[in-house]
């Protein structure tokens, strides 16, 4: 009975990992990129200079208000918000206008605009692994939903098959080549097997108010404003207010500031937002500052006119549903990480996506070994060994030539952040193209030389694009800028080393 159970878990760990690994490889390499989208940011915004020491949020609010008073007295919301630290590290604000959105870089200094080209940068990438891209965000959280629960079907059954899960996790043998891609597998799987159960734990109940929206209705009933009810009592948040469309003078922000600062602390408020501007129905919203650890962000809610605290989440009754969602939430974005912790985060993501790539391979080779033995052709596992090529390799030459893009378009583009999600895309397409009509050994090669070439390149077209490259950036200890560079630099040497190899290999065998 336990080999036959064990036995069956082999072949439902092999099947959910298979039938959705090329879409959980996409999820994972994005949702990895995501732990360091503000570092990707900078590097894709290099017109904004080195982290300056930021003056007293006293200010930083009279400068973002004297260019609000500028731009923005006819706009219906505003939004200000200070540097606080790595997860908001530009001071800017925001208005929305008869026109539309607008949004300004200030310079902390002199209030100045800072002209910044649009681009998506880092947060796009972080989208891309819950979002997708061109579909309905319906389709894409029901695609993310369903990959998320083979994800945890794996995750499970490949516990149950490894009796031996700490001895696999040193195990490495690099002469038997198919065993050693085992334990590639088993190693990465094993490294990070914490990281990979709560990522993907938590990132199903986050989803799950789309794919198990029938629990909502049940107690709340159907529509919009019964699942608006149930978000409201349980995460405590407060429905837009509409305006009263009468004129009335803002109440003093310099006051509500030194309010909030008198509870919080001195520059502890991160940000600003007015809804309903000038309208009797106004609404202020002071936020504080991330912290260091998993407690609750604090936040405060102002009538705009009156100045009367209408809201203070600290004195709201506790919710345990809000709780374990905002504890979960920060574990799997990683909000409250430091350096090394998010570099850990990093690392398990890169493992959690060299399991998935590996496995992936594991099959194919498998597969390929029976097919020979046989004697037979296999159209289906040609396919999966180039689906492989373009998934692995392709996506990282894609995410390159994302970077190299946002260097060579025109700054002044103001469809600069399409045109860049667009080129990574198309270039995603054209390694799978590129590997359907080359043999799978060429393709791993030269698609590998493709990646080490963009790769190595990268802080060579910084160098030449912009005044923040390695030359500068280590003297000055800018190091979002250099150690991304740096970083780029090691994946480009790692992609060549890979080069070399696989190439080496294939002269081998002819």
């Amino acid at each position: 009975m336990k080999g036959s159970f064990r036995h069956s878990m082999h072949w439902l760990h092999t099947w959910s990992g298979l039938l959705v690994g090329w879409i959980l490889y996409f999820i994972f390499i994005t949702g990895t990129a995501g732990y360091v989208d503000t570092e990707i940011d900078s590097w894709m915004r290099p017109e904004i200079p080195i982290s300056i020491n930021v003056s007293e949020t006293a200010h930083l609010l009279a400068l973002a208000e004297k260019r609000l008073y500028q731009q923005a007295t006819t706009a219906a919301s505003w939004s200000i918000n200070f540097p606080a630290g790595r997860n908001n590290p530009v001071f800017n604000i925001r208005w929305q206008g008869a026109q539309g959105n607008f949004h300004e870089v200030l310079d902390p200094r002199t209030g100045q605009v800072i002209a910044v080209r649009e681009t998506g940068g880092g947060r796009l990438l972080y989208r891309l692994h819950y979002r997708l891209h061109y579909m309905p965000r319906i389709i894409a959280t029901w695609i993310v939903s369903i990959c998320s629960m083979f994800m945890m079907i794996a995750l499970i059954s490949g516990i149950i098959i490894h009796k031996r899960i700490f001895k696999d996790m040193f195990t490495f043998r690099p002469r038997k080549e198919n065993k050693a891609w085992l334990d590639m597998h088993n190693i990465f799987s094993v490294l990070s097997l914490p990281f990979q159960l709560m990522i993907t734990y938590s990132g199903l109940l986050f989803l799950a108010f789309t794919t198990m929206s029938w629990v909502v209705s049940a107690s709340y009933g159907l529509g919009a404003e019964n699942k608006q009810q149930f978000f409201d009592e349980a995460f405590s948040s407060h429905p837009k207010i509409e305006r009263a469309d009468i004129t009335a003078p803002m109440f003093s922000l310099s006051k509500l500031v030194i309010e909030s600062e008198q509870r919080w602390g001195e520059n502890e408020v991160s940000s600003i937002q007015i809804d309903n501007y000038n309208d009797a129905n106004a609404r202020i919203h002071i936020r504080q500052r991330q912290s260091d650890d998993l407690s609750a962000v604090k936040s405060v809610i102002y009538h705009g006119v009156s100045g009367e605290l209408l809201h203070n989440s600290a004195e709201r009754e506790k919710s345990i549903t809000n709780d374990v969602h905002r504890v979960l939430l920060s574990t799997h974005e990683g909000l409250f990480a430091g350096t090394f912790l998010r570099f850990l985060y990093v690392l398990s993501g890169m493992f959690g996506a060299g399991m998935i790539a590996t496995g992936l391979i594991l099959w194919t080779r498998r597969k390929r070994t029976q097919a020979q033995k046989e004697n037979r052709p296999h159209k289906g596992l040609a396919l999966v060994e180039r689906l492989n090529v373009a998934t692995i390799i392709g996506l990282l030459i894609g995410i390159a030539a994302f970077f190299w893009s946002n260097r060579l378009l025109s700054v002044d583009d103001p469809n600069r952040a399409s045109k860049e999600i667009m080129i990574l895309f198309i270039s995603w397409v054209f390694s799978l193209l590129y590997a359907s009509f080359r043999t799978v050994h060429r393709s791993w090669v030269e698609l590998s030389w493709l990646a080490a070439i963009l790769y190595t390149l990268l802080p060579v077209l910084n160098y030449f694009t912009s005044q923040r490259h390695l030359i500068i950036s280590i003297p000055q200890q800018d190091w979002v800028m250099a150690g991304f560079d740096l970083t780029m630099l090691v994946f480009g040497i790692v992609f060549g080393i890979m080069a070399i190899k696989l190439q080496l290999k294939n002269q081998r065998k002819i």
